[in-house]
């Protein structure tokens, strides 16, 4: 139980990690299709695109990491970006530190 728990913490750390979460992705999008679409903006270091178990298809969103933060303005300057047909979602990481997270649940 205690292992379980530990892993879902790691992953929520991990998250934290990336600059970008992306929902409302087309289900016939790859993960190699969305770094080379964000790859216009700069260099993608990473993305994570989870899949279903029991279905085997991803869950629609993925987390996308840059290399620099410049290349993340160069993303947030685009108005809206769409993936065969469907406008996709990005909401940008903020990452705080320790302390301000303390600070904010004071």
């Amino acid at each position: 139980m205690a292992a379980a728990s530990a892993v879902r913490a790691a992953g929520r750390r991990s998250r934290r990690l990336f600059d970008f979460f992306v929902a409302d992705i087309p289900w016939t999008v790859s993960s190699k299709e969305l770094k080379e679409y964000f790859s216009q903006f700069g260099s993608v270091q990473r993305c994570q695109l989870p899949f279903d178990r029991n279905t085997g298809f991803h869950k629609r969103y993925c987390w996308i990491k840059f290399s620099a933060p410049e290349e993340v303005q160069n993303v947030l300057q685009k108005d809206s970006h769409i993936l065969e047909g469907s406008k996709l979602t990005l909401i940008q990481e903020i990452r705080r530190r320790r302390t301000q997270r303390k600070n904010l649940s004071e």
